[in-house]
């Protein structure tokens, strides 16, 4: 499955796997504003990545709505809007979530606590947004304090199973119905998308190598049995599984078992709704990567972001943590 690690002296075999040398991404350029389908690399080229996963254009909209979460990305996803020419621009904000300081990149924000499902959707209803996106994380703490209002209560009652995808869905159907298009979280922030390769950091050595692919691998079983999206190996050995806890503490888990040299990868779901749910990994990835003696990050292309990417390399390089972009 990894199809882009360089040795000296080119193509290497290893196994039932070749592994090649790394090439220059052909793909052509997309602008801004863009979602995530239908573009391929020209023919002829050497990389080649899926059809899926690249970009094409979405025309900006006037208007956007992001619903955010905690950490960096919703400031991420503001700019990005901004530079595509979205011209307003409004927020959902959760109290003990969202940082405050997003008021100043957004026209308008509406705060609420996690659960408010009613007054979300009466807001987005007002504020004129016929595009939203979500953008962020809740803490799982906050998830099981939540006191849902009647209407999330109504939406959970109905649903079968309760997992995020069936939650999220239902969510995406209310809001589809007071006129609102849930978009794909990578909307706008196609420059944000991990390349394939190596991104930052030394070169992975061939113990690395083999711990990535095997990692992706296991980490793609695990995200299809929806468990958890990221793995911690070391010596073709499996040391963590992310669960509820997220993917900091599975790797302060799995790098306490390895005691140095170990490897974490994050991948997509095989059937991901990008709508909902997308692989990040930023500056504070890697400090838990540093604290926890990672030495090699594997992360699927096309399909993670790199938030405040030159912090991230900056890190990798000072911690000497390899990161390399796995094509599917």
């Amino acid at each position: 499955m990894l199809r882009h690690i360089p040795n000296e002296r080119g193509w290497r075999r290893r196994g039932a796997c070749r592994l090649r040398p790394e090439v220059r991404d052909t793909t052509e350029h997309v602008p801004p504003g863009s979602d995530t389908t239908e573009r391929v690399a020209p023919r002829g080229s050497r990389h080649f990545l899926h059809s899926s996963l690249i970009p094409h254009r979405v025309e900006p909209a006037s208007s956007l709505a992001i619903i955010a979460g905690n950490g960096v990305y919703p400031f991420a996803m503001a700019r990005s809007a901004r530079a595509a020419g979205v011209a307003r621009i409004v927020a959902v904000a959760f109290t003990g979530e969202t940082d405050p300081a997003l008021t100043e990149l957004v026209d308008e924000v509406e705060w609420m606590r996690v659960g408010q499902l009613g007054k979300m959707l009466g807001f987005l209803e007002k504020s004129g947004a016929q595009r939203a996106v979500m953008a962020g994380q809740i803490h799982p703490k906050n998830l099981f304090d939540l006191r849902p209002d009647f209407k999330a209560l109504f939406i959970l009652a109905r649903l079968p199973r309760r997992n995020a995808e069936s939650i999220f869905g239902a969510i995406a159907d209310e809001m589809r119905a007071v006129g609102v298009e849930l978009l794909p979280a990578t909307t706008y922030m196609e420059e944000h998308l991990a390349p394939a390769g190596l991104i930052a950091g030394p070169r992975p050595k061939a113990r690395v190598e083999d711990d990535i692919r095997f990692g992706f691998q296991i980490a793609k079983e695990s995200s299809r049995l929806d468990i958890g999206q990221t793995v911690v190996v070391k010596n073709g050995t499996v040391l963590a599984v992310e669960a509820f806890e997220g993917t900091n503490e599975a790797i302060k888990r799995g790098g306490a078992l390895g005691r140095g040299g170990a490897v974490m990868v994050k991948v997509s779901k095989p059937s991901q709704d990008f709508r909902f749910d997308v692989p990040v990994i930023g500056p504070l990835t890697l400090e838990a990567a540093r604290a926890a003696g990672i030495r090699g990050m594997g992360i699927e292309a096309g399909r993670t972001l790199l938030l405040e990417r030159e912090k991230m390399t900056a890190i990798a390089n000072d911690a000497r943590i390899a990161i390399y972009g796995i094509a599917p």
